[in-house]
């Protein structure tokens, strides 16, 4: 069954990636920037594209019935295609990590207009280290870097995945992951839980996001779960971004702006479902948020390009 989460998981992110190559040589939505046809609303799938797809879907049918807008839902294999599709106006709306929520603003024409808040009403969240529970793996033993252990990394674009442990676990004692580990292999948050469950690595980077949807997910998710501990966590990071492209018609934007931060907080049964909705991604609410908020994440990747020409 893992294997086959795996496979599927690999298999969706390599037909989005299609799509999206795809759309990039046909006509861009709608023929002009600023007043698309049709708003495709992108993510990418760090917990699996089927996952994805359940959680996320009813969000967009309501954003669709409730501005008039006609919007798609597609899966991104990874930040760069995203940011990419944004900066090509592929995609006119998306929902960003931190991390490439800054590329996506420096190299894409995009603006964030919102950003998430968690069922316990916290604007940030935590990059992790798991290992197998009952190996007896300590972060100590992790950090001797004696190239004997194997490791898992997310998206070179990943907030969680790659740029928070490298600012605040490797960059500091002066290494890099390939210098510590026999094999790095890099993948998702969902693959790398996965991957060391079932033994096929030793430790592997995640967030406390991912964490809560894993106790909640799937039997087999939640088994594989449970075979795991965490041996580190960051301090805490700016959770994700809700990002549209600034050259979009200014009513298209306020449209957007007041779906997002209303969604869930109307009484009675719509409200219900709303709430229900958005409790499928682990959040609360959007609330109102800027390209400000992003500026710790700025930071962070000042001080690794930093601690990188200093490594040279």
């Amino acid at each position: 069954m893992i294997r086959q989460i795996l496979r599927r998981t690999f298999m969706m992110s390599a037909v989005a990636a299609l799509a999206l190559t795809a759309a990039a040589c046909g006509e861009k939505s709608g023929g002009s920037a600023g007043a698309p046809q049709e708003l495709v609303f992108s993510v990418q799938p760090a917990e699996g594209a089927d996952l994805a797809n359940l959680h996320w879907t009813p969000l967009i049918e309501d954003l669709s019935r409730k501005t008039g807008l006609k919007v798609t839902l597609r899966l991104s294999p990874n930040y760069t295609t995203l940011v990419q599709a944004m900066a090509h106006n592929q995609t006119q709306l998306a929902w960003f990590s931190a991390l490439p929520a800054v590329e996506a603003i420096n190299r894409a024409d995009a603006e964030v207009f919102a950003r998430t808040v968690d069922l316990e009403g916290r604007t940030t969240y935590t990059s992790v280290i798991l290992a197998r529970k009952g190996k007896g793996l300590t972060i100590e033993k992790l950090m001797a870097c004696d190239k004997t252990l194997t490791f898992g990394i997310g998206d070179a674009k990943s907030t969680s995945g790659t740029l928070a442990p490298k600012t605040f676990l490797f960059n500091p004692k002066g290494v890099t992951p390939e210098n510590c580990f026999k094999q790095v292999r890099s993948a998702n948050h969902q693959a790398n839980m996965l991957a060391v469950a079932n033994g096929l690595v030793d430790a592997a980077t995640n967030n406390s996001t991912g964490l809560n949807f894993y106790r909640t997910g799937t039997p087999e998710a939640q088994a594989a779960f449970a075979k795991t501990e965490v041996i580190w966590e960051s301090p805490t990071l700016p959770e994700s971004a809700m990002l549209y492209r600034k050259d979009l018609d200014p009513a298209v934007k306020e449209k957007l702006r007041q779906f997002f931060l209303t969604y869930g907080t109307a009484t009675g049964p719509e409200g219900d479902k709303e709430r229900a909705n958005l409790q499928l991604l682990k959040y609360s609410k959007f609330e109102a948020a800027d390209d400000a908020y992003l500026a710790p994440i700025i930071e962070m990747v000042k001080a690794d390009a930093a601690a990188e020409k200093k490594a040279q």
